[in-house]
C-alpha cells in the first residue's frame, strides 16, 4: 500500500484563494493568477485541488505557469496517473462511455506534451493538504479523503462526506475532482468544493469557478466566486492541436457534451446559474 503524504502549512491568516481543475487550461490560470494578485494573496496561500493538468491545450505550458507562480497543490488522479507512467487519466470513468473516449485522447497528448522536469515536479504533490484557519481545521482532499477518484456532488449521501471528516479529523474540507462547485454545512461541518477553472460548470456561461476563505474578526467565511478568462484562445488550441472537438465546444457553449458522470440532481441543473446560500 502506497503511503499517503500530507503537507501540514501549521495556522494560517489572511485570505485564501481555492481552485482545483486547472486542466491545461493556461488561459484560465493566468486570469485566476491576476485574481490573485489583485487582491493582495501571496501564492503561499493560493491552493489547489489537483488536476492541474488535463483536457485543454497547454499541459507543458500550464506546469510550468503553476511552478513560477508558486501556489500550492495536492495530486489530482491525473497527476497521479502521470507520474507512475500509467496509460489511463484514472478519472473512474465507465469503461466505453464517452468520458472514457475522450480521456484516451486527451491523456496521450498530455502525456506526449509534459516534460521529465514536469513529471518529477508531479513526484513531490502531496495526497493532502492540512492547516488551522480561524479556528477550523482545513484538509484538502482530491476527491475524498479515503478515494482520489471519488465524484463526490453536492447530492452525494452526507454519510460519504462524513467519512472524510473523521478520516482527516478535519471540520473543513475542500475538494475537487467533481467539477461543479458548491457548499454544504452540516452539524457545524462544511465540505466546500470550489469548483474547477479548466472547464465551465454546465450552466450554459462561460466562465468557471473558484473560492475564496476570509478570516477577518477571527471568524470564518467562504464565498464561491466567477473567473472570467480568454476561452475562445483556449477553444482554438484545442481546436489547432486535435484535442476533442466536444471538449472544445463546451468552453464556448458552457454546458458539457454528456452527463455520464452526474446523479439525477445536477443532470437536472444543465443551462442553470449555479445558486449558493452562503
Amino acid at each position: 500500500m502506497v503511503q499517503k503524504t500530507t503537507n501540514d502549512l501549521g495556522t494560517l491568516e489572511g485570505p485564501i484563494l481555492l481552485f482545483g481543475g486547472v486542466y491545461s487550461n493556461l488561459q484560465a490560470l493566468e486570469a485566476l493568477i491576476q485574481v490573485a494578485e489583485d487582491l493582495q494573496i501571496p501564492p503561499s496561500h493560493c491552493l489547489c485541488t489537483g488536476d492541474i493538468v488535463g483536457y485543454c491545450a497547454q499541459p507543458e505550458e500550464t506546469v510550468q505557469a503553476f511552478r513560477k507562480w508558486g501556489a500550492r497543490s495536492i495530486i489530482g488522479n491525473v497527476e497521479e496517473q502521470l507520474r507512475s507512467g500509467a496509460l489511463d487519466c484514472g478519472c473512474d470513468f465507465r469503461a466505453g462511455s464517452r468520458c472514457d473516449g475522450f480521456s484516451k485522447q486527451w491523456y496521450a497528448y498530455a502525456q506526449a506534451q509534459l516534460s521529465p522536469a514536469s513529471i518529477e515536479w508531479m513526484q513531490g504533490l502531496p495526497d493532502y493538504i492540512r492547516f488551522q484557519y480561524a479556528g477550523k481545521q482545513v484538509t484538502l482532499v482530491h476527491g475524498s479523503y479515503n478515494y482520489i477518484s471519488e465524484f463526490v456532488f453536492a447530492s452525494s449521501d452526507w454519510a460519504i462526506k462524513q467519512s472524510s471528516f473523521e478520516s482527516s479529523d478535519s471540520e473543513v474540507i475542500v475538494a475537487g475532482h467533481c467539477g461543479l462547485p458548491f457548499a454544504q454545512v452540516q452539524d457545524d461541518l462544511l465540505w466546500l468544493n470550489s469548483g474547477v477553472i479548466g472547464m465551465p460548470a454546465n450552466e450554459g456561461l462561460t466562465s468557471v469557478w473558484y473560492a475564496l476563505l476570509d478570516d477577518r474578526n477571527g471568524q470564518f467565511f467562504y464565498q464561491l466566486h466567477r473567473l472570467s478568462y480568454d476561452h475562445t484562445t483556449a477553444n482554438r488550441l484545442m481546436q489547432e492541436r486535435g484535442l476533442p472537438p466536444e471538449y472544445a465546444k463546451t468552453l464556448l457553449t458552457g454546458l458539457w457534451d454528456n452527463m455520464e458522470i452526474l446523479p439525477e440532481e445536477e443532470r437536472e441543473w444543465r443551462g442553470k446559474e449555479w445558486q449558493f446560500a452562503l
